[in-house]
């Protein structure tokens, strides 16, 4: 263009020349609307990454706090409650391993304080002495006598072990045990009745004992009236950890009852700040890492345990007395943490049932295809007001139902995994029957009287 006369008009040169280097200039930077479009994309993009992170942030946090959560739950209805706890041991008075570790240790304390084969050897010494017709050898009876003394010993406390009277004497001894543990863990003093201050959980035997001597006494076994009261203790677990860890535990107590309803409303968040048209996923991951943080505890569980068994010494508590205790008062732990696993499951199938994954939408189109050969059979009978009325609140029944299987969960005390599976299969059938019995025949009525009304207006 020349610059002494700009009005005037571009030449085929120069019009091409700008051309090009527009053309340039759209190749390195794109045109203003391209530009704007690649912003706007680019925004978007970083926009649905954000989001996808603050989703991953959440669900680990669900995770973490579902393992919590069931942590909490085991020391408020476990560590911390005697009733519970009572009611956890109680079979083990019943267990024949627990059984041969009491007799064997009640059988030790009376014949070390006993000490029969000394009586014994010294009553036949002087028989030998005082009877010439009497062979000096009879002294060697003394350890044999002691055998049949400790077998006689053994087999009476076994029977005791075995009377209903034994049940009692145990519920007593494992509930004042288990007092001292709670109040070592609340602090209230630092030396209480069943609990040392290394952590060695135990009851007393003097009970059972005192009971032991009195029948050996009944069956004629005179050197029971020998046997001075003891005061001898039975080793639970010890746990070392238990002392140091008073506020720990009384954190988890008092989070016992925020921390599933913190679980829940985080998990809700996870979903919500999904990107648009992948929360269903982000609900599938809120199950998966439920049930991801429930194999981690597992694992955890199992290694802690082998690790106990190794450490506690032999003449502490002999190994399968030691495995038969820690696995009983593990017992409500590992139920609710299955529990919580199975729930887990349910929530990730749901979420994938319901997504746009090959295998969910196969599922979903035979499940329509089987709930409408039911609704065809079902069409060939008159519809009844019931199942008008289903048709009429179909939407808010759904939600009902599968409020009522949450609701069912959350409150239900000590959930087992049965109970979950259950649940989710009654629910499940619920939706089905609602789904294959409700009519929306009011909505097809009105069709229909519109269509009769067009026809009429036609004629």
């Amino acid at each position: 263009m020349d610059a002494e006369h700009p009005d005037r008009p571009l030449d085929e040169t120069e019009r091409e020349e700008l051309i090009r280097l527009r053309r340039e200039a759209a190749a390195r930077h794109g045109s203003p609307g391209e530009r704007g479009d690649a912003v706007g994309v680019a925004r978007g993009r970083r926009y649905r990454v954000a989001r996808w992170a603050a989703t991953a942030v959440l669900v680990f946090l669900v995770a973490l706090l579902g393992l919590s959560s069931v942590l909490a739950r085991f020391v408020n209805s476990e560590l911390l409650d005697t009733d519970r706890y009572v009611t956890t041991v109680t079979p083990l008075g019943s267990d024949p391993v627990l059984r041969s570790g009491l007799t064997n240790r009640v059988t030790d304390a009376i014949m070390t304080r006993l000490d029969v084969e000394s009586i014994t050897a010294q009553a036949l010494t002087a028989i030998a002495d005082n009877a010439p017709r009497v062979p000096s050898a009879i002294v060697g009876l003394a350890p044999l006598v002691q055998e049949q003394a400790r077998q006689f010993v053994s087999e009476t406390t076994e029977s005791v072990l075995a009377s209903d009277d034994f049940e009692a004497l145990w519920i007593q001894a494992n509930r004042r045990a288990h007092q001292g543990v709670v109040a070592v863990l609340n602090g209230d003093t630092p030396a209480a009745v069943g609990m040392d201050a290394d952590g060695t959980v135990s009851v007393s035997l003097g009970p059972i004992i005192d009971r032991v001597r009195t029948a050996l006494t009944a069956r004629g076994f005179t050197f029971a009236k020998r046997v001075p009261a003891i005061d001898e203790s039975f080793v639970l677990f010890r746990a070392p950890e238990l002392v140091t860890a008073q506020r720990w535990v009384a954190l988890l107590d008092r989070a016992a009852g925020v921390l599933p309803w913190l679980t829940v409303l985080v998990a809700a968040a996870a979903v919500w700040v999904a990107p648009k048209g992948a929360r269903r996923r982000a609900f599938s991951w809120v199950g998966g890492a439920l049930g991801l943080a429930m194999l981690v505890l597992a694992i955890a569980l199992g290694i802690g345990r082998a690790e106990y068994l190794r450490a506690i010494p032999a003449d502490v508590l002999a190994q399968p007395v030691a495995a038969t205790l820690i696995d009983t008062v593990l017992v409500p732990l590992r139920t609710t943490m299955r529990a919580v696993f199975v729930l887990a499951m349910v929530i990730a199938l749901a979420g994938y049932l319901s997504g746009s994954a090959r295998g969910a939408v196969a599922i979903r189109t035979a499940y329509a295809r089987a709930i409408g050969v039911l609704r065809s059979r079902r069409d060939a009978r008159e519809p009844g007001s019931i199942a008008v009325a289903l048709g009429r609140f179909r939407g808010p029944l759904r939600v009902l139902i599968v409020a009522l299987a949450a609701i069912t969960l959350i409150f239900w005390r000590y959930p087992t995994g049965l109970v979950v599976i259950v649940t989710a299969v009654i629910a499940a059938a619920a939706l089905v029957v609602l789904e294959v019995t409700a009519v929306s025949a009011p909505d097809d009525a009105r069709a229909a009287a519109r269509t009769e009304k067009v026809e009429s207006q036609s004629i």
